[in-house]
């Protein structure tokens, strides 16, 4: 008995055709949807990816205690259990944060890809890095850099991070398919940005030659600092890298049929949380007050290969998480399930023994205080302001805020893109869901402190600048301000697609109440400058 599970970095569920909209190529995937059990309402639990990894290692909801951190010595993880019970497992990965998170704790053997995202790998000075788009639409110069470096020598499809990665996968698979019990876990940070696919995968979404930044690594928040043509070619760029999973994970499958694993592998494919482009006027993974996890960010694939059948062909409404895996890996192994996980197998409802996993999905940043959330003077960030939690019903989603007149309602069954807020028209449902989350919260294990502000219904807990607060402030052709904390960071920016040529410094209350949309770089996103305005 044996299981290979592929999670793949930021895949959202609406690019995948078995799910319906079909916004990329997915040929593979689709096929394997067909003869396997397709789950419809996985939603994400532990956002993003470390929190969301340590939620499958542990088969439990880790954001009530813990954010973006390595494992924990004593904690109880799925490659140490199977380990216990003479299974061998191999992890394959290119995600960057699994190697300083110590994910491959545990595991008989693993295998790093280099090269992907910032990782420190090419030092090579005379490596020429162009930027492919203006520095103020980049989220962060120096890892753009690092990772045009990685990227220099690449001249095939072969090349990339994402087939080198199910490469190796198949290679292992070649070597090791005759042991009597193995996990082979593939994990690839593709679709995440940098949005970097071959020039032929992108030709399938827009017309490559065309003149329009290539903006393969977007700052987060407000969207609008790119054109409606730039932000056309950043969503073909992130198709074209779907479409190459695709591609490569259906290479995995040949393999594996070739090999007559079919028979008695279960396949698991998921990923671990969305991406935005635009959606809700908004960019990538914002944060803070920006930070309000929609259905394109929580919603995640899910497609299970049981060699028996069990709910082949089948397409599964019950709600489902991240911390389900673990229980149905042992499960389908004949291992028992350490008290420790309080997720749950899906077999049973595979087999049409269940008809409910849950009542409720939630979706949540680790709510503990940054440390480095005071950047510069006169912000009051992240330190004060509670990020909001998602909780998703069968019908209902409830996007909490401890202010509940910030907090978002959504007929999710009727309304799926979220455009039509009923936080006003149906305030009993809002406060059946809030309490509902107070209680998973402490249920949970969450910090009392923690969940205060959702219980006392806190007003005010926001992101401000004082008005005093100066800023460093450039503008492009189109008048558009970008202002930022740091000269440095302003000056990094100057162009030729920025009209200013230098720095002006400036007091946010006078940009204020010249330039109320002016975009204010905090945290690594865009907000608005009448966001953060003083209470």
């Amino acid at each position: 008995m044996n299981v290979i599970v592929v999670l793949s970095d930021s895949l959202r569920v609406d690019h995948v055709g078995a799910y319906g909209e079909g916004k990329a190529r997915t040929p593979n995937l689709d096929r394997f949807a067909r003869e396997s059990a397709l789950f419809t309402r996985c939603y994400v639990a532990s956002y993003p990816t470390v929190p969301n990894r340590a939620d499958i290692w542990l088969g439990r909801y880790t954001f009530p205690y813990r954010g973006w951190q390595p494992l924990e010595p004593e904690d109880v993880i799925l490659p140490e259990i199977l380990g216990e019970h003479g299974v061998t497992t191999q992890l394959i990965f290119d995600t960057p944060p699994l190697l300083y998170g110590d994910f491959y704790r545990g595991f008989s053997g693993w295998w790093y890809i280099r090269g992907q995202h910032a990782d420190p790998y090419i030092t090579d000075p005379t490596i020429p890095t162009p930027l492919p788009a203006a520095p103020h639409k980049l989220k962060n110069i120096k890892r753009t850099r690092q990772y045009l470096r990685n990227r220099y020598d690449w001249r095939f499809e072969k090349d990339y991070i994402a087939p080198r990665t199910f490469t190796k996968a198949i290679e292992w698979l070649e070597r090791n398919h005759t042991l009597d019990k193995f996990l082979l876990f593939v994990d690839t940070w593709d679709p995440h940005e940098p949005f970097d696919p071959p020039t032929h995968y992108l030709k399938l979404y827009d017309d490559p030659y065309r003149e329009v930044d290539s903006i393969i690594y977007p700052r987060y928040g407000h969207w609008e600092y790119m054109s409606s043509s730039e932000l056309r070619r950043v969503r073909a760029l992130y198709a074209g890298e779907v479409t190459m999973v695709d591609t490569w994970f259906g290479y995995l499958l040949e393999t594996v049929e070739r090999l007559g694993l079919k028979e008695n592998t279960m396949i698991i494919f998921t990923s671990d949380h969305g991406h935005l482009f635009g959606e809700h006027g908004l960019e990538g993974k914002p944060g803070g007050m920006l930070g309000r996890l929609y259905e394109i960010t929580t919603r995640i694939p899910l497609i299970i290969w049981h060699p028996e059948g069990y709910g082949a062909g089948e397409k599964f409404d019950l709600i489902t998480q991240p911390p389900d895996l673990l229980p149905t890996i042992l499960d389908f192994m004949e291992i028992p399930i350490p008290k420790t996980v309080n997720g749950r197998s899906l077999i049973p409802a595979m087999k049409g023994e269940e008809e409910r996993i849950r009542e409720f999905a939630v979706s949540a940043r680790f709510p503990g205080r940054r440390t480095e959330a005071a950047v510069f003077d006169g912000w009051a960030g992240s330190s004060r302001a509670v990020a909001p939690i998602t909780i998703t019903s069968k019908e209902w989603t409830l996007i909490c805020h401890p202010d509940p007149e910030r907090s978002e309602l959504y007929r999710i069954d009727e309304d799926p893109k979220q455009e039509n807020n009923l936080i006003e028209e149906e305030p009993k449902i809002a406060n059946e869901l809030r309490r509902a989350l107070i209680d998973l919260l402490a249920e949970l294990g969450t910090k009392s402190e923690w969940i205060e502000p959702f219980r006392l219904e806190m007003r005010g807990l926001k992101e401000f600048l004082d008005l005093e607060t100066k800023l460093y402030a450039i503008r492009d052709y189109e008048d558009r301000v970008f202002a930022f904390p740091k000269r440095g960071e302003a000056e990094e920016c100057l162009s030729p697609e920025i009209k200013s040529k230098k720095v002006q410094e400036v007091r946010f209350g006078d940009l204020l109440e010249e330039k109320p949309k002016a975009f204010i770089h905090i945290e690594d996103q865009y907000y608005w400058a009448e966001e953060l305005k003083p209470i």
